[in-house]
């Protein structure tokens, strides 16, 4: 059983890598399309979507690593709540730009 959650463990970082190698990083256009509307917003955006997206890889590398036992564990465990906090940054920031949006919407004209 364990050899096989470390032979998916490394086939999912394979995946992982392979993803980052092809540049398939989503949002990675966002600047680029709003560069004529306000670009510096956008890369604002752009940059805290790269900053998410790293570290969630970096808690996804120590915790196949921790598979492997090549990692400690409260490393481990400080890179996966970094990643949860970005998270749920990302999630109200998101709530709160469509409740923005919906708050637009009812305005009269």
């Amino acid at each position: 059983m364990e050899s096989s959650a470390v032979n998916a463990a490394l086939a999912y970082a394979r995946a992982i890598s392979n993803a980052e190698n092809a540049g398939n990083i989503p949002g990675d256009d966002l600047a680029t399309d709003a560069a004529g509307a306000g670009g510096s917003f956008a890369s604002l955006l752009q940059d805290a979507g790269k900053d998410m997206v790293a570290g969630g890889q970096t808690s996804e590398e120590l915790s196949l690593r921790a598979v492997a036992r090549d990692a400690n564990v409260a490393d481990v465990v400080a890179a996966v709540s970094n990643a949860e906090v970005t998270l749920e940054t990302v999630v109200t920031v998101r709530d709160r730009i469509i409740q923005a949006y919906q708050d637009i919407i009812k305005m009269p004209i």
